[in-house]
């Protein structure tokens, strides 16, 4: 099992990309159904990766091509 710092680091990280995919998502005037629906993925989804939950790789880069970023500007 991982030190409980490392798993503190891992939250943050998902929590930083999940904001930096609602600032993008509200950047661009897009809703959450309608990026959802672009990307191919339930709005539920969606709504679980900019609370900083859990998230598919495959997700991720469906979102980011979506938003005309690079996975990794959603990443860092």
């Amino acid at each position: 099992m991982p030190p409980a710092d490392q798993q503190q680091w891992i939250t943050d990280a998902l929590r930083a990309t999940g904001d930096r995919i609602r600032v993008r998502r509200l950047h661009e005037n897009m809703t959450q159904e309608s990026l959802a629906h672009l990307a191919g993925i339930d709005r539920s989804t969606l709504q679980r990766m900019e609370a900083g939950k859990e998230m598919k790789l495959s997700h991720l880069l469906l979102v980011a091509h979506e938003l005309r970023v690079h996975v990794t500007d959603l990443l860092h």
